[in-house]
């Protein structure tokens, strides 16, 4: 249980490290390309350009997420400029974050670096899938979960020594921001402060009124970050708005369960990760060793994360990479030793280039068929530009139905602190805690000139709204552009006369 301490890292280590971020951007560079792969992306970034020109988030532009996504994308676009580059970059940094805490976790339980550095690159290359290649929140909070887990197996890998009051505050608060971003760390969070604490306590190293009492401050500490938010938004006169957002409307959320698909989602997910299960199988059954007990328990707490929400939706699952990858590079390095034991680093190395490359694989080839089309712009870039050729800057336009990015590439203010169509036209209204009939009835009393209606998924508003919007349409609207995109017509509807009433 008590590994030696790793000699100080060769030089070639710390050039592979920093070169990390590199090998992610190269994975990651088609996801440069396109305006919007996930919608939820787009509304992170509609609040956090609303939140740098003074709207907060819930506030001016409303979520049923709490609000650290929007921040570390306004942080994101506060040094690399207002731009959908500067999130995927965001991306970027959050992966390679991701891989250097899983080298640190795979030192801290005694692994050698090659072990370490393969479970970088293996999460490197499958955040791809699952709806990775978007920053979504699954990918924000794990470089804080994960430096958290690494520096709690530190202590776990070492139960001789009393946990000290600073490594549970960094892991606290690395707890605390993941919390912020999205609830269901709280799984991985009390894994980190079992690993911290349970061992030494257990060897009588860490006294009971000693460990309640670093129990207590690791909760206020969790909790800090939200709770100081709270404080903010409360003295703004907008708790009401927080608590809404932060709380009330994530357990709304949570009654939906996915039901009798949950089965076929969870399967679908273990085959996009088959080569990482059946590599995570054999470190299992090969190597026997305390890493592997503990990636087997980090495991059934990203399984815990996973389930929370009670929906199952692709991206969820990527919450069980970082502890899959760790699990995979242990079986791949104990199938290295038992088939080349003279020289295991080559193959292992051709063991997780094949594995972390597959997914690249699987993501690019069908680009590829677009040929030059590929850098064109996508029809939400089309759709705001010429939007943004009328559109004075700032003036509101209605997206009821499409993409809300369209907001931020055309320059458009939202006309409603709802901007994502799910919450105020579609299926999720209900999340929203209010009448979002009578909003749809505000927006469109107020004639914004543009209203950008997706015709293929007009049966996926409610008929209230769909009925409401259809004869708005026709009573003061022209259609001005078409545009064909895969099986859906995007429609741009200019108001009659905006200038002359």
């Amino acid at each position: 249980m008590n590994p030696p301490s790793p000699p100080p890292l060769a030089r070639h280590w710390w050039a592979a490290l920093a070169a990390l971020p590199a090998v992610a951007l190269a994975l990651r560079a088609l996801g440069f390309l396109p305006s919007v792969m996930d919608w939820d992306e787009s509304l992170y970034l509609i609040q956090a350009r609303e939140w740098m020109h003074g709207g907060w988030p819930l506030v001016a532009a409303w979520d049923m997420h709490p609000i650290g996504a929007p921040a570390m994308f306004a942080a994101a676009m506060q040094v690399f400029g207002q731009s959908i580059f500067a999130i995927r970059l965001l991306g970027v940094l959050a992966v390679s974050a991701t891989g250097w805490g899983l080298f640190l976790a795979a030192r801290a339980a005694g692994l050698p670096p090659a072990t370490g550095y393969a479970a970088a690159l293996l999460y490197v290359g499958h955040s791809l899938v699952l709806g990775g290649m978007p920053v979504n929140t699954e990918i924000l909070f794990a470089p804080f979960t994960t430096l958290a887990v690494a520096l709690a197996i530190h202590s776990a890998c070492r139960p001789a020594e009393t946990p000290g009051w600073g490594r549970l505050c960094a892991i606290g608060l690395l707890v605390g921001w993941a919390l912020l971003i999205k609830p269901v760390a709280t799984a991985e969070g009390c894994l980190a402060f079992a690993l911290l604490t349970f061992p030494a306590w257990w060897r009588g190293r860490l006294r009971l009124p000693r460990l309640l009492g670093m129990a207590a401050l690791y909760a206020l500490l969790c909790a800090l970050p939200t709770l100081g938010f709270g404080v903010i938004y409360a003295a703004m006169g907008e708790l009401d708005a927080y608590l809404d957002g932060t709380f009330l409307a994530p357990f709304r959320y949570a009654q939906g369960a996915a039901g009798g698909d949950a089965p076929w989602r969870i399967i679908g997910a273990m085959t996009t990760l088959l080569w990482l299960f059946l590599l995570a199988g054999l470190g299992l059954l090969l190597a026997r060793g305390v890493a592997a007990l503990i990636g087997l328990a980090w495991f059934a707490a990203a399984t815990l994360a996973v389930a929370a929400p009670a929906q199952f939706f692709p991206h969820y699952f990527l919450i069980w990479l970082p502890p899959l990858s760790l699990l995979a590079a242990i079986g791949a390095m104990a199938l290295a030793r038992r088939l080349a034991p003279a020289r295991p680093a080559m193959l292992l190395a051709l063991v997780i280039g094949l594995v972390a490359l597959d997914p690249w694989r699987l993501d690019t080839a069908p680009k590829l068929w677009r040929g030059t089309a590929l850098f064109a712009p996508d029809v939400p870039a089309r759709v705001a530009a010429l939007i943004a050729e009328e559109l004075p800057p700032g003036e509101a336009i209605f997206v009821p139905n499409y993409q809300p990015v369209v907001y931020f590439l055309a320059g458009a203010g939202i006309p409603t602190r709802f901007p994502f169509p799910v919450h105020l036209t579609g299926a999720f209204a209900n999340l929203a805690g209010n009448s979002t009939d009578g909003e749809v009835d505000r927006i469109l009393g107020t004639k914004p000139r543009f209203i950008v209606v997706d015709r293929g998924y007009w049966g996926t508003m409610r008929p209230a709204a769909a009925q409401a919007i259809a004869a708005a349409l026709e009573a003061g609207y022209e259609l001005a552009y078409v545009f064909p995109e895969e099986r859906n017509m995007i429609e741009l509807w200019r108001l009659r006369d905006p200038d002359g009433g």
